[in-house]
């Protein structure tokens, strides 16, 4: 069983920062993926990805988060990691981690961490 644990999330004000992290119970190289990410879903609003690392290391952002997110992961700690800066009101969601693990273990998600941003 594979298990995503999400941290880092909380209250923060419009501007500030915030860095989450998605730790795995197993291996998420870039050997080990098709591609892991961040997804979020904010109240009445479908799940939108936010940014990703395909197998091979190419990244992905959407347009609303590009040049204020930073995706990245350290493969010796089997954690995700996203660096949120110049936080904005529309940024409020539940943050979710997700991987697509090679060799038919399947994807999954984690059990996602609330961003609430203050104007």
């Amino acid at each position: 069983q594979v298990q995503l644990v999400e941290s880092g999330g909380g209250l923060v004000q419009a501007g500030g920062s915030l860095r989450l992290s998605c730790t795995a119970s197993r291996s998420t190289s870039t050997f080990a993926t098709n591609a892991i990410g961040w997804y979020r879903q904010a109240p009445g609003k479908e799940r939108e990805l936010v940014a990703s690392i395909k197998r091979g290391g190419a990244t992905n952002y959407a347009d609303s988060v590009k040049g204020r997110f930073t995706i990245s992961r350290d493969d010796a700690k089997n954690t995700l990691y996203l660096q949120m800066n110049s936080l904005k009101p529309e940024d409020t969601a539940v943050y979710y981690c997700n991987a697509d693990f090679r060799w038919g273990l399947g994807n999954h998600w984690g059990q996602g961490t609330q961003v609430t941003v203050s104007s």
